[in-house]
């Protein structure tokens, strides 16, 4: 709705369009929702369309990487999302809104999350997308190992068992026989490994900072605009600016911003304050399993018995990390 004298508009502004109210609603914190309840078919239905979305990112940006490099896609993605969300914190705090006291450990979160995109970034070329999908999802791994300092954090004794069962799928998941020379194909899979560390870190970060009491929309903005910032830079220092706009790249640049970086991120903050936090996380693990299977149709990665069993694994250690937490 239009704030003011409504009787006074006698046609209407883009702003009527917009439902700002919804979209407030859907990135306050969430303690204001002080009930979440179990998952109906409409959650279940609204998570497996982002596990779809999620999982199909890094094979749209592998297939145009030769247009646009993929940390420069990312770059773009996140500096128009910080526009977005910037715009939405100043409206809901006005200009002190970074006076809170959450600057520093909202920095070190946006750092983090950087760091995650550009070892992301620099996986994809030299590993297939389902590898780098299936690695990055390690990440609740490290957040489990991260938190342990914390007293009610520590993990028992089947979350050992889980992360243990993960890093065996890891191990033989890295040696499956590929077209890839063996060192690049290592060399990619580490690097998805690291960014999955930086995703938990930066988890561990949000937890234990100041940055956890923030508004969701300035959580996201800290992220997406540090994002913007570091990977562009990134980008610039390493000579990977180049732009080929195509039909192809100006979708995937679209698919990523519009669909991934604003629609997504509403739709999942509007879920996590609604339902359980945990059947939420633990239907998202499913995630990796449409990264892998786009993996295999859109860019025809085959996929390798010795991957599939370590796949299973790394995702059956994530589950009972998350289930037994």
């Amino acid at each position: 709705m239009v704030e003011g004298n409504q009787e006074k508009a006698s046609a209407p502004t883009p702003a009527v369009f917009i439902p700002w109210s919804r979209i407030n609603a859907a990135l306050a914190p969430r303690s204001l929702h002080l009930e979440r309840r179990p998952l109906d078919w409409w959650a279940i239905g609204l998570t497996l369309l982002l596990c779809v979305v999620w999982g199909v990112q890094q094979t749209a940006m592998k297939m145009v990487a030769s247009d646009v490099d993929p940390i420069m896609q990312l770059g773009m993605r996140f500096a128009v999302a910080s526009v977005f969300y910037g715009f939405l914190t100043w409206r809901q705090e006005g200009r002190n809104a970074f006076r809170d006291g959450t600057l520093p450990s909202g920095l070190l979160l946006g750092a983090l999350f950087s760091l995650e995109f550009i070892l992301v970034a620099l996986a994809l070329p030299r590993t297939s997308a389902a590898h780098t999908i299936v690695f990055l999802y390690t990440a609740p791994i490290f957040t489990a190992l991260g938190l342990r300092v914390l007293p009610h954090e520590r993990l028992n004794r089947a979350q050992w068992g889980g992360i243990a069962l993960a890093i065996g799928g890891i191990a033989t998941a890295f040696f499956e026989s590929s077209d890839r020379s063996w060192a690049s194909l290592i060399g990619g899979d580490a690097l998805a490994i690291l960014a999955g560390a930086a995703w938990g870190l930066s988890n561990v970060a949000l937890r234990m900072g100041k940055v956890s009491g923030a508004a969701i929309a300035k959580t996201i903005f800290y992220q997406v605009g540090m994002g913007g910032v570091i990977l562009i830079g990134f980008a610039c220092l390493n000579a990977k600016t180049h732009v080929h706009w195509t039909p192809s790249s100006i979708a995937v640049q679209a698919y990523q911003t519009i669909c991934v970086a604003l629609i997504s991120y509403l739709i999942w903050f509007w879920l996590l304050g609604h339902y359980l936090t945990s059947r939420l996380m633990l239907l998202s693990l499913l995630t990796p399993l449409f990264g892998v299977a786009a993996g295999a149709w859109l860019l025809h990665e085959v996929i390798t018995l010795p991957f599939l069993v370590g796949a299973v694994a790394v995702l059956a250690g994530i589950f009972i990390v998350n289930r037994f937490g």
